[in-house]
């Protein structure tokens, strides 16, 4: 019994995908089918359906799978025993979402070229939600991305706060004709948002439809400091985590609103895998450059 055919094994029930785990795996489809073979082989039980799709483990290989993943998690601990104190090299693949990743992101990248010259780092965007399934599925070592304060993490990912950043109503300099607005109020003269999938326009939504409305969008853009320019050129109102909005080169065109009925707050985690081996001193770079770029402190990293 070899541990890549575990391995192999245990990223098709995952994936529940052939191809799929091939391309986590970085092997061909057919190198993928001889490794569950020979895992077949060497326990003498079929452990995959090949009559359904998506593909999915008969009985017997649905406890020999959840079997696997404990023997894999150990493996991983023992290999970074010996692996979370040597210098990052390699890749690391990083998921960032769009709303920040353009206004965080830049500093951090050049840290981590100039502290680890031997490292290659390559970024991936999307929603929170979605970069998460990736780096569950082993897509991916790190993800910052933005949650709920609390949020609890899938077994196998650490997850740690970077920053509770408020969200905040901006809108043209001198829009304002008062000290306090209603959502409601703002609503009347349409937002500048990213498209469908983005947190803090859900956010937002929800918020509408407990009053009885609905969202109206005046554009759809991704790029936190683009929505911030059509902010500022007076196109709609915006919705931004205040640290973003100090850094905006639009920041002396815009004001932001105290809207008295909508008062939103998130965190920016940093999630990670369990076990990240050489990759540990990278990824806690990553967050320590966030964090003070956010006016914060350094975070502790949690125990995996």
């Amino acid at each position: 019994m070899k541990i890549d055919d575990m391995a192999a094994f245990a990223a098709v029930v995952r994936l529940q995908s052939l191809s799929q785990a091939a391309e986590a795996l970085q092997l061909t489809q057919s190198a993928v089918t001889r490794r569950l073979q020979n895992f077949e082989e060497a326990l003498g039980v079929e452990l995959l359906d090949r009559h359904t799709k998506p593909l999915k483990p008969t009985p017997i290989g649905l406890r020999v799978y959840e079997q696997c993943r404990v023997v894999l998690r150990e493996i991983d601990a023992l290999r970074e025993l010996v692996a979370s104190d040597a210098v990052p090299s390699g890749a690391l693949r990083l998921g960032v979402p769009q709303t920040v990743g353009d206004t965080l992101l830049l500093e951090a990248l050049q840290r981590l070229q100039e502290t680890y010259p031997e490292l290659h780092v390559q970024v991936s965007s999307g929603w929170g939600s979605g970069l998460l399934k990736r780096l569950e599925s082993g897509e991916l070592d790190a993800v910052a991305a933005l949650f709920p304060a609390g949020k609890v993490f899938p077994e196998g990912l650490v997850g740690q706060s970077l920053a509770r950043m408020n969200l905040v109503v901006v809108a043209p300099r001198g829009f304002a004709s008062r000290k306090h607005y209603r959502l409601a109020e703002c609503q009347q003269h349409g937002w500048i948002l990213n498209p469908d999938g983005c947190g803090f326009r859900a956010g937002l939504q929800r918020a509408l439809a407990e009053q009885g409305l609905n969202l109206a969008v005046n554009l759809e853009i991704f790029g936190t400091d683009l929505q911030l320019g059509l902010v500022a050129n007076g196109m709609g109102l915006g919705l931004v985590p205040l640290p973003l909005l100090g850094g905006s080169r639009h920041r002396e065109r815009l004001e932001v609103l105290n809207v008295t009925d909508f008062k939103p707050v998130i965190d920016l985690w940093l999630v990670r895998a369990a076990f990240v081996g050489n990759l540990q001193g990278a990824v806690d770079l990553v967050g320590e450059v966030i964090t003070r770029r956010l006016g914060g402190t350094p975070p502790t990293v949690p125990a995996a």
